[in-house]
């Protein structure tokens, strides 16, 4: 039973004989992701910095169609390869060259490891009544314990999650309508390019920020899952339950005043009474937020134990090295959040938007290579071998991510950086558009140049390559899917 529940792998090829699930397990695990805290806080941001109701309820949900698209592309990438996300980034930029996307994608996690648990820890300190910093540090301690046990626990936190959470802020949504003269609200779209831009770029990187590590949650999908239904039910989990927590933070922003800058959990808890209904809600903003901080920690993990061992060229890890990596994730997300915690609404904001900058590049690098150039087909054993097919350092794409960060600079806008182009825009912050475009345009000439060889018949690869005669189609798998990948060591 144990082995049945604790996951044992890492970032080695998931074999046939332990795929297992639907598609649609997809579609609640986005949905609980979502539905909240930390996504109301980021829909109220749009009005919070000057937008209106109307348009950034428009802004907020174009950037969520976009960024959704995006990050779900990254997802049906899960059951085609069965390796986590960031792995497959050895492929455009070397073994060891993925270091550099890496590195950023673990201060990603921190950073939202450490934000939830300061909306959280406001709610388990209420909730047990100890106060926000013992209400932090023991919703550490939870979120640690289920990433180590993994895989199956996180997807079915996300299946709880998305039925409490959705039919929670069903209820708080009529309690929110029934205090509020909406007729007035939505009298407020007066129309500006700057604040519409702003509400698409906050909900574009909310999403984007999910691409590093989200077929980390699909790559336990049997290979035969269809990358469309993949796609669409990643999709639509992430859209409807962002774009409804993002609506919900946008209505709660614009009438409740300083109530709400003040005090994010209180006052939406306060909206739906007190008492035993109070701490329900509690525990439900509790819920929401350890569904995404395991995904952030487990992601975390993966992203670390996949830069070590691109030099040191081990793909399996024992329970007790997993158990470190997630404590070391721990450790650090819950210091951010406590020195941060006073101060957590302003550098929020700029952290979602300067965030954006580092992963539009990637993105745009990964899903061009696996789509466009590779056409879906990866040589998995070349994946650890950096004498092998990829190589160590993929210079091309180094230069490409490099120019893709240097090109969104002249349009960024932050608190602490603007750029020389965002005046004559009015102020419009479009650097996550240049940020998908100019990288995806150059890396589609020059990774295209470089000399891709097919992969050998049995190199691992989950796609299928032209067959010699007759134009037949031939799989590059194993026949024993497991020889793709070394085992498990014993004793985890």
């Amino acid at each position: 039973m144990a082995q049945a529940i604790v996951e044992r792998r890492s970032i080695d090829v998931v074999p046939d004989e332990e795929r297992h699930g639907t598609a649609f397990s997809q579609f609640t695990l986005w949905l609980g992701a979502n539905l909240q805290i930390t996504t109301v806080v980021t829909g109220g941001l749009a009005v919070v910095l000057g937008g209106d109701v109307v348009w950034s309820l428009a802004g907020l949900l174009a950037g969520n169609l976009l960024g959704g698209g995006v990050m779900a592309l990254h997802s049906a990438q899960g059951p085609r390869l069965g390796l986590p996300q960031m792995i497959s980034s050895r492929a455009q930029f070397g073994v060891r060259g993925a270091v550099v996307p890496l590195v950023l994608v673990v201060v990603m996690y921190v950073g939202f490891f450490a934000s939830g648990s300061v909306l959280a820890g406001q709610a388990v300190g209420k909730l047990t009544r100890l106060g926000p910093v013992p209400g932090i540090i023991l919703f550490a301690l939870v979120t640690a314990v289920m990433a180590t046990v993994g895989y199956r626990v996180i997807h079915a936190l996300g299946r709880v999650a998305s039925v409490v959470c959705a039919l929670s802020f069903l209820y708080l949504g009529g309690r929110l309508l029934s205090r509020i003269d909406l007729g007035h609200v939505a009298h407020q779209h007066h129309f500006t390019l700057p604040m519409f831009l702003l509400a698409m770029s906050l909900s574009a990187s909310w999403q984007l920020a999910f691409g590093p590590y989200v077929a980390d949650y699909s790559r336990y999908l049997p290979r035969t899952t269809s990358p469309r239904a993949t796609f669409g039910w990643t999709l639509a989990g992430t859209v409807l339950g962002a774009q409804w927590s993002m609506a919900f933070g946008v209505v709660v922003a614009a009438t409740a005043g300083t109530a709400f800058l003040d005090d994010q959990v209180g006052y939406v808890v306060s909206l739906g009474g007190a008492g035993l209904i109070a701490s329900f809600l509690y525990f439900v903003i509790a819920l929401g937020k350890l569904t995404v901080n395991v995904l952030n920690t487990y992601g975390g993990f993966m992203s670390i134990v996949t830069s070590v061992s691109g030099f040191r060229g081990r793909r399996v890890l024992s329970q007790r090295g997993r158990t470190a990596y997630i404590a070391a994730i721990m450790v650090a997300g819950t210091a951010v959040a406590l020195a941060g915690r006073n101060s957590f609404l302003d550098s929020f904001a700029d952290f979602l938007l300067f965030l954006l900058t580092f992963f539009t590049p990637w993105s745009a690098i990964n899903l061009v290579d696996y789509y466009l150039i590779s056409k879906e087909r990866y040589d998995l054993p070349a994946l650890s071998d950096p004498h092998g097919r990829y190589g160590g350092w993929r210079w091309e794409a180094l230069l490409v991510y490099g120019i893709g960060l240097a090109a969104q600079f002249p349009f960024l806008s932050t608190s602490f950086y603007t750029g020389p182009l965002v005046g004559p825009l009015g102020g419009a912050d479009i650097s996550w558009i240049v940020g998908l475009v100019v990288p995806a345009v150059l890396y589609r000439f020059l990774g295209a140049r470089r000399n891709r060889p097919e992969p050998a018949p049995g190199a691992g690869g989950p796609a299928e390559a032209s067959g010699a005669a007759g134009g037949t189609r031939r799989p590059l798998a194993p026949t024993d899917p497991a020889a793709a990948a070394p085992a498990a060591p014993q004793g985890e």
